[in-house]
């Protein structure tokens, strides 16, 4: 590898040996970048087996971008992670409640997580469509309490949740909300494997998508 290669031509080579290496895969034309990004980003092929994106889920996600809905993560990682000129060209705005005074106070008081409140706080806000977590299964099941019990109706959920408590199950139990909503145009995958960095990826993936589109 030469020193001197551009971040451009880094990528290149990297999606490059990436489909090299993994050869034949079923993934759509619309899906696979998602795919290969989590690739590229975590250097795991398990991605290209254990990523599941629902039917209508990306263009759900462009269709959202382009109308301007804002995007709730768990964790202030993801938000670094995003192509913030990207988000700019859409008018996005991307908000992590976790470290919120009043959050913080809440949890306290209720003794639940601040992901927890973190979630009730950006599902109540009308201008919220995309969520995006990428670390806290408690964030997960709390949205998918949200879509049971209170008709939040998300535009998109980024669901990689990682860890050994609670990351594999929150993920089952998303699938299974999907059972009784099967329009919920969610992303994600089996097993505790996850992480911010990944959860970014997919959503830059997306980004370059809407963009493309235009």
């Amino acid at each position: 590898m030469s020193v001197h290669m551009r971040p451009e031509e880094i990528e290149a080579e990297s999606f490059r040996i990436i489909e090299e290496e993994l050869g034949h895969h079923d993934w759509s034309a619309q899906d696979w970048p998602l795919v290969r990004r989590a690739i590229h980003t975590s250097a795991d092929f398990d991605y290209a087996r254990n990523m599941f994106i629902a039917k209508g889920a990306v263009d759900s996600g462009i269709a959202a971008l382009k109308a301007g809905c804002g995007i709730v993560t768990d964790t202030t990682m993801i938000i670094s992670g995003m192509s913030k000129e990207r988000l700019k060209q859409f008018g996005v705005l991307v908000s992590c409640y976790v470290a919120d005074p009043q959050v913080a106070k809440d949890a306290k008081a209720q003794l639940i997580t601040r992901s927890i409140v973190a979630m009730r706080k950006g599902a109540r806000d009308p201008k919220n469509g995309i969520f995006v977590i990428g670390n806290a299964p408690t964030a997960l099941y709390e949205l998918i309490r949200l879509i049971r019990e209170e008709r939040v109706r998300p535009r998109l959920i980024v669901a990689l949740p990682v860890g050994f408590v609670g990351a594999a199950e929150s993920k089952e139990a998303l699938k299974e909300l999907a059972k009784d909503f099967p329009e919920l145009p969610f992303i994600t995958n089996t097993g505790r494997k996850g992480g911010s960095n990944v959860a970014a990826a997919v959503m830059n993936a997306i980004l370059i998508q809407a963009e493309s589109s235009l």
